[in-house]
């Protein structure tokens, strides 16, 4: 089990090269435990690949179970970067722009191409941002 200050995930390896190791998790919906979900087909699964840094001094195998970990302060950091921050830029702009020109239409297209030009500096910097986002992998 995970400790309080991780997130963690069950993958299975499916590749490792001597830079980084590929661990493929499953990422399901809430209802996914749910006794209907197969005459429902509103839930979902999807299978997703992780990269994580190869550890030399691991003994890991392909088709190896293990949790995939990541810093809870991390998971926390990318809600405030993908989430939080362009709520507040869509919103200061809204209201700044609403009042400075009087038109909504003008005002909800100057915020969308606000909360734009964020996420396309996001897309800039993403391999910085990379850098701190580290998955690592314990044996389950």
């Amino acid at each position: 089990m995970a400790k309080n200050n991780e997130i963690s995930h069950t993958g299975k390896i499916i590749e490792i090269t001597p830079e980084f190791t590929s661990v493929e998790i499953i990422a399901s919906s809430a209802c996914s435990s749910c006794h209907a979900k197969g005459l429902c087909g509103v839930s979902e699964e999807e299978a997703k690949v992780i990269m994580v840094p190869t550890d030399p001094y691991a003994s890991y195998e392909t088709g190896d179970e293990v949790r995939v970990l990541l810093k809870k302060s991390m998971g926390l950091k990318a809600v405030w970067i993908s989430y939080v921050i362009p709520l507040i830029i869509l919103m200061i702009l809204i209201l700044s722009l609403s009042s400075v020109t009087g038109h909504e239409v003008y005002a909800g297209l100057g915020a969308i191409g606000g909360v734009l030009l964020y996420y396309i500096g996001i897309y800039i910097f993403r391999d910085r941002l990379a850098k701190d986002f580290v998955f690592y992998i314990k044996e389950k």
